[in-house]
């Protein structure tokens, strides 16, 4: 996003082709609806290797469009130290997500690691991996990001 953000957030899944590229896309969307995305850096990232430089999967593409998003072309990463300066927030989706993200928090951290999920008015903390299930569960993954990021931008807008 902007060089000139002063508010950012970075979404973390295991492989950073499902969930965190969702997140990533529907945010970007959502601030740029609001007039207010040249205020903000979104990213996303894994707490694994197994997915590097591979592009979101075909079903949370397919999901995305089919609401009205544009495709994401991320390209799978890791996350970096330097991500916990970097990053205003960091939301994990799953128990998972969230322990590897502290254990790995570097001392000096300035992030706020937090589930995505925490944010749910409908109190689904978890929200699944989609990537061994069929397209419900993708859109399933889209209902919930909506609903948490609107709550979040709730929070902070």
């Amino acid at each position: 996003m902007a060089a000139s953000a002063n508010k950012s957030v970075l979404f973390v899944c295991l492989g950073n082709i499902c969930r965190s590229p969702m997140g990533e896309s529907m945010l970007v969307h959502m601030l740029e609806e609001r007039g207010v995305a040249d205020d903000w850096l979104v990213d996303s990232a894994a707490t694994s290797t197994y997915q590097i430089d591979k592009e979101p999967d075909h079903m949370a593409n397919t999901v995305l469009v089919e609401n009205g998003i544009k495709k994401s072309h991320h390209k799978g990463r890791q996350i970096t130290k330097q991500d916990y300066t970097k990053f205003h927030y960091i939301f994990g989706f799953d128990d998972d997500n969230l322990s590897i993200l502290n254990q790995r928090k570097p001392a000096g951290s300035t992030s706020l690691v937090r589930l995505l999920g925490d944010l749910d008015p409908q109190k689904e903390r978890i929200i699944v991996d989609p990537y061994y299930y069929d397209k419900a569960a993708f859109e399933k993954v889209f209902v919930q990001n909506k609903r948490c990021l609107e709550a979040f931008l709730k929070e902070v807008l």
